[in-house]
C-alpha cells in the first residue's frame, strides 16, 4: 500500500504537469502547505477531467450519464476520504488533507456539483446563471486555500469569492473558442440578445463591433470583481499574500490582453508566458499597494 508521502507526491506530480495561467501550490508557498494545495488540485482536475474528456456536440445521452456515474462515484470517495478511507492516491493525499485542516467536505461536494453542470448545461441564459456556476466551480477552490492557511471568517472568504469569481469569468472569455469546440457557451444569452450578437457569429468567429461591445461589457464587469475582492490581497499574512498577490495581477493580466487584442481570442488565445509569469512576480514582490483594474 502506498504512504502519504507518495500520494502527496502524485498529487505534486499531476499539478505540475497541467498547464495554469495562475499559480497552483507554488514554490511562493510555505513548503508544509503545499501539499496540501496540491492534494485539493488534484481532486479537482481529476474530477474536471471526467466532465470535459472528449466532450462534442451531439455526444450522446448514455456517454453523458457515464460522466455523471464516474462523479457520483467520486463523491461517493469523496465522502469516504472524509472518514479517513482512501480509493486512491489522490484521495489518500485527500484524506490526510481534511483530516489534518478540518476542512468542510461541502466546499469540495460543490467543486462536483460545477463539473455535473458542465455536463449537463451548456448555455446560460442570464449573468447570475453564470455566478452561480463560478459560485460552485471557482469560490469553493479560494476557500479552501483559505482553511488550509487558517483563514476561516466569512468575511475574507466573501472577498475571496470576488477574486475567484472574476478569475473563472477571465478563463471563460479567454478560452470562447475551446468552449465553443466542447458545445459550451458562458456567455449570458441575454447580453448576446442586448448587444446582437448569435451563436452563429461566435461559430463563424465574427469580431466586429457589436462582439467587442458585448465583450468589452463582460470584461468590465469581470473588472469590478477583482476590484472588490482586491481587500483580501492585503488582509491575508505574509504567508499567502505574496501568492495572493501574484494571483490578482496574473488575472486581470488575462483580462487586459484580451481586452488589448480587441476580443480576437478566436486567433490568438491571451495566454501568460514564463516571462510574464517572471515580470507579474517582481510587481507582486514590491512593497507598494495595488492599483485597482480599470474596467
Amino acid at each position: 500500500m502506498a504512504s502519504v508521502e507518495e500520494a502527496f507526491a502524485h498529487c505534486e506530480k499531476l499539478t505540475k504537469d497541467h498547464y495554469e495561467n495562475f499559480p497552483v501550490g507554488s514554490s511562493l508557498l510555505p513548503k508544509e502547505k503545499r501539499r496540501y494545495i496540491w492534494a485539493i488540485y488534484a481532486f479537482a482536475r481529476t474530477a474536471d477531467d471526467f466532465a470535459d474528456e472528449g466532450r462534442f456536440p451531439g455526444e450522446g445521452a448514455g456517454a453523458l450519464q457515464k460522466r455523471i456515474d464516474l462523479l457520483d462515484q467520486y463523491e461517493f470517495n469523496l465522502v469516504k476520504a472524509g472518514r479517513g478511507e482512501a480509493a486512491d492516491l489522490v484521495f489518500l493525499a485527500l484524506a490526510q488533507t481534511l483530516h489534518d485542516l478540518q476542512i468542510p467536505v461541502q466546499l469540495l461536494k460543490d467543486l462536483l456539483t460545477a463539473y455535473r453542470m458542465d455536463v449537463r448545461q451548456s448555455r446560460y441564459k442570464t449573468w447570475e446563471e453564470v455566478l452561480f456556476y463560478c459560485k460552485h466551480s471557482a469560490n469553493p477552490v479560494g476557500r479552501l486555500v483559505l482553511h488550509v492557511f487558517g483563514y476561516k471568517d466569512e468575511p475574507l472568504h466573501q472577498l475571496s469569492d470576488k477574486i475567484c469569481t472574476a478569475l473563472q469569468l477571465a478563463n471563460f472569455w479567454q478560452d470562447i473558442a475551446v468552449d465553443l469546440a466542447k458545445d459550451r457557451i458562458y456567455i449570458p444569452q441575454d447580453d448576446m440578445r442586448k448587444f446582437r450578437v448569435t451563436e452563429g457569429d461566435l461559430h463563424a468567429k465574427i469580431v466586429n463591433r457589436s462582439f467587442q461591445m458585448l465583450m468589452k461589457y463582460l470584461a468590465g464587469r469581470t473588472a469590478t470583481l477583482f476590484n472588490e475582492g482586491l481587500p483580501l490581497v492585503s488582509q491575508v499574512g505574509r504567508d499567502l499574500r505574496l501568492e495572493m498577490r501574484l494571483t490578482w495581477l496574473s488575472g486581470t493580466a488575462v483580462l487586459k490582453r484580451t481586452e488589448k487584442i480587441g476580443f480576437d481570442v478566436y486567433r490568438h488565445r491571451p495566454s501568460l508566458s514564463k516571462l510574464d509569469f517572471a515580470l507579474l512576480l517582481a510587481r507582486a514582490l514590491l512593497p507598494i499597494p495595488i492599483k485597482p483594474i480599470h474596467g
